[in-house]
């Protein structure tokens, strides 16, 4: 099919409005795709391609590797449109020999670091200027235009297009024109992305701090006044100014979430999020997304690009509660973020840069675990620059009247009931009880012993007492209503949902620390309306 060469390449009104409807567009990827697809609207126009300028990141794999003068900056190919003469094919593909350029190198190249058009008018005899000749003759190329993407004097990439007829100066108008607009509107849908990059991170930030004042729920502030603690309290002290790893170790329930937020706040990131990751609730095949963050499409279910825990940490602490807990493939990309600072998305080869500082928490011996091969011994050695302990509460009982009080007042006000009085035989009590579950479980005694008081004295359901302890006489047992009795059973399944990390089934759920059966403790929760953040 012949194509007169009075016919112009571009038309000027579709011109006029693919200028105006590029400036609409909000995203990097509209922009280009708008741009090439009405460039090749007409058959005379072959090709329409856009390059951009990135980091190299197919160095090693890239044909023109050779060319590339230092290969750490390359021409990315971000869009491309057009197709054969006969319509059996479309080059909309980003893939192929030319999907990088080398800055400088080629036409493509030159346009770029001369920030210069390349013009090439009517050149059908000559070939010699194209890298293809076949391509050229088979398709009736004749003319080239390329001009460089310039936006407040710096070149953002290039706009090219192959078009099976001369260029005039006109075309060369509209082309320049075309890619003055191109510019402006990649730089304002790259700063539009960015707010919109910055918005979602504050909303996953936003989330994160929800989640941590309703976790914050477990103890309150570090409370106490025993020697152990105080010397817990100054290893905080000592450790908390650097940015050296801290392994805190300790029983379930001491508190260890406390002291990891403790050294975060009088660190130099105070002002900087302190990022929670639990990684005993982390399914084991979403532990890569969670930590570093996925891209769209990367597998079923990414519907979006999504940031992970340690660049929503970036510049502040990321805390590893239960680490010893992650997957021993996973720990060697731990380990490389400790050391080196990079990761990749899942889905992504673009390598990201965080500057974190890692807290690490654990109930387990991870000495027996890196022994038995479940957890890397270089990893636990970078965790535990400077391990801190934290004591159990049987090692602490002179702190158990100070926590007591503490979490009755919490508790009076969180349900909206007058504080009733803590007296010496309360305290004698709750001194002689050896506490397992240690400061979380004398969270959970003292609040199912504010619940009790609405019908009756202050008592403590605890499992031995001490013989000083005064006698409570038959007639001081509080009688509670089936609302009361509701209420309490509500608590004493959350206080084991939340022991066992929410799991219902299972070895260590909390259908087996209830004595019932999962299905008995599922149909429960739904009855009483339990949700993990309530």
């Amino acid at each position: 099919m012949s194509i007169t060469a009075a016919k112009p390449v571009f038309d000027p009104e579709s011109m006029r409005s693919l200028l105006l409807d590029m400036a609409q567009q909000r995203t990097v990827g509209a922009v280009l795709d708008l741009a090439v697809r009405r460039l090749t609207v007409r058959e005379c126009v072959a090709l329409a391609r856009i390059w951009l300028t990135a980091p190299g990141d197919i160095c090693v794999s890239c044909r023109m590797q050779p060319e590339c003068p230092d290969q750490t900056e390359c021409l990315h190919l971000a869009a491309s449109g057009g197709g054969r003469r006969d319509g059996s094919e479309t080059w909309d593909s980003l893939e192929g020999r030319y999907r990088r350029f080398p800055l400088g190198v080629r036409k493509v190249g030159r346009i770029l670091s001369e920030a210069v058009p390349v013009d090439i008018l009517d050149d059908a005899a000559d070939s010699s200027w194209i890298v293809e000749p076949e391509w050229a003759r088979r398709e009736g190329i004749r003319g080239f235009g390329g001009q460089p993407l310039v936006h407040r004097g710096e070149t953002l990439g290039v706009l090219a297009v192959f078009t099976r007829q001369p260029m005039t100066d006109e075309n060369l108008l509209w082309l320049r024109m075309v890619a003055d607009h191109a510019a402006t509107a990649i730089a304002n849908a790259r700063a539009f992305e960015q707010i919109d990059r910055l918005q979602r991170r504050l909303e996953l930030e936003n989330e994160h701090l929800r989640e941590e004042v309703r976790d914050a729920r477990g103890f309150g502030d570090v409370v106490g006044a025993s020697a152990c603690l105080r010397k817990v309290m100054t290893q905080v002290d000592l450790v908390a100014a650097g940015d050296t790893s801290v392994l805190v170790t300790g029983e379930s329930g001491t508190g260890k979430e406390l002291i990891a937020r403790a050294i975060h706040e009088k660190s130099e990131r105070s002002d900087r999020p302190l990022v929670k990751v639990n990684c005993a609730s982390i399914p084991r095949d979403l532990f890569e997304s969670e930590f570093f963050g996925h891209v769209k499409g990367s597998f079923t279910g990414a519907a979006r690009d999504r940031m992970g825990r340690f660049q929503l940490a970036d510049s502040g602490t990321i805390f590893l509660d239960e680490v010893g807990e992650i997957p021993l493939e996973l720990q060697s990309k731990l380990l490389r973020v400790l050391q080196e600072g990079t990761f990749e998305r899942v889905g992504d080869e673009r390598t990201r840069t965080v500057n974190v500082r890692v807290i690490a928490a654990t109930n387990k011996d991870l000495e027996q675990e890196v022994a038995a091969g479940r957890f890397r011994e270089d990893l636990y050695y970078r965790l535990s620059v400077f391990p801190v302990e934290v004591p159990p509460l049987r090692k602490r009982l002179d702190d158990v009247p100070l926590l007591a009080r503490h979490f009755l007042s919490e508790a009076a006000r969180r349900l909206r009931l007058p504080e009733p009085p803590l007296k010496k035989r309360h305290v004698a009590e709750l001194q002689a009880y050896e506490w397992p579950g240690n400061v979380r479980e004398l969270q959970n005694a003292v609040e199912r012993a504010v619940i009790r008081s609405r019908s009756g004295p202050l008592e403590f359901d605890l499992p031995s007492t001490v013989e000083a302890a005064e006698p409570v006489e038959e007639t001081e047992r509080p009688i509670w209503t089936q609302e009361q009795w509701k209420e309490l059973e509500r608590q004493n399944i959350e206080a084991a949902l939340k022991e066992t990390g929410w799991r219902v089934s299972g070895p260590k759920g909390a259908a087996g620390l209830l004595g019932m059966k999962p299905t008995t403790l599922a149909s429960k929760i739904r009855a009483l309306g339990i949700e993990r953040y309530r």
